[in-house]
C-alpha cells in the first residue's frame, strides 16, 4: 500500500466550509471513484487551527493517478467545488506527501 498525507491550510475562517464540503459532497464522490480514506484530523495544538489533515490509501501510484485524475475531472466534483467556493476560496495551500510504510509499520 501507499499512503497519501494531505494537509489543507484553509483561508481564514473557512474551515467550517471545508468540513461541510467533505461531508456533503466530497466523500460521496470519493466513494463513487473508489478513493479510500484512512482518517481525518484537525489540529488541536500546532501552528494553525485552520487546517484539515487527512490520509488516503492506494494500492499503487498508477491507481492513484488514474483515480485522482478521474475524480478531479468529474463534473459533479467541479460543480460542488464551485458551489462551496462561491463565497471565496476555501483552501489557501495544500501540502501533499506520498508515503511508503516501513517493514515494521502497523499500517501496510
Amino acid at each position: 500500500m501507499i499512503y497519501e498525507l494531505r494537509i489543507y491550510h484553509c483561508a481564514q475562517g473557512r474551515l467550517p466550509a471545508l468540513h461541510r464540503r467533505f461531508q456533503d459532497a466530497t466523500l460521496g464522490l470519493w466513494d463513487k471513484h473508489g478513493i479510500q480514506a484512512v482518517g481525518f484530523w484537525t489540529t488541536m495544538v500546532g501552528p494553525s487551527n485552520q487546517t484539515l489533515t487527512f490520509m488516503l490509501q492506494w494500492r499503487s501510484l498508477a491507481e492513484r493517478e488514474r483515480i485522482w485524475e478521474a475524480f478531479s475531472a468529474d463534473p459533479e466534483w467541479v460543480a460542488a467545488r464551485l458551489r462551496y467556493e462561491a463565497e471565496g476560496p476555501i483552501v489557501a495551500r495544500i501540502e501533499n506527501q506520498l508515503l511508503a510504510p516501513t517493514d515494521y509499520s502497523p499500517l501496510r
